[in-house]
């Protein structure tokens, strides 16, 4: 789990700009759990660990990195999606654009799950997403491995109680 852990961190870590150590609830401390910490850095932790979760869940049900990929390529935005995995700079995403892609039914269904809106979901999700793929993709290529590295993910996260 070590490499999932710094790979959650890391994506936490960029978007955040590195700052703050809330933690999640139950005691968890950066020294304790990276991952603990890593998700409580941003808006009080649930929401970080939620859409975390949310992420995973994307990924899951759109046939992994490679089937995200190619629902962004469908929908206009390959470019942006070849961005996450080379090495290079990552074009941003709208929510809307995301929204787009994926649907307003499964961003909806996945909001609900945990208590977001459709807006804050796909809002998030579009913040989340590029920095996700390319830490999951480090070497510019999508690993053999990442689907288990989705599911031991989300067990991860449901053991903090976001999934």
């Amino acid at each position: 789990m070590g490499l999932l852990d710094g790979i959650l961190g890391n994506v936490l870590g960029s978007l955040t700009g590195g700052a703050g150590n809330a933690g999640l609830g139950g005691g968890l401390r950066q020294d304790d759990n990276p991952l603990g910490a890593a998700l409580g850095r941003v808006g009080g932790g649930i929401a970080t660990s939620a859409l975390m979760a949310m992420a995973f869940r994307v990924l899951q049900q759109n046939g992994g990195i490679t089937g995200l990929i190619e629902k962004l390529r469908a929908s206009g935005l390959g470019q942006h999606a070849a961005s996450w995995v080379g090495s290079g700079a990552n074009l941003p995403l709208t929510g809307e654009q995301l929204q787009s892609a994926l649907g307003s039914d499964e961003l909806a269904q996945l909001a609900s799950g945990v208590g977001l809106t459709p807006q804050q979901a796909s809002g998030g999700l579009a913040q989340l997403l590029p920095e996700l793929v390319n830490q999951l993709t480090p070497a510019g290529q999508v690993p053999d491995n990442h689907h288990d590295m989705i599911s031991e993910a989300l067990s991860m996260l449901a053991k903090r109680g976001a999934a």
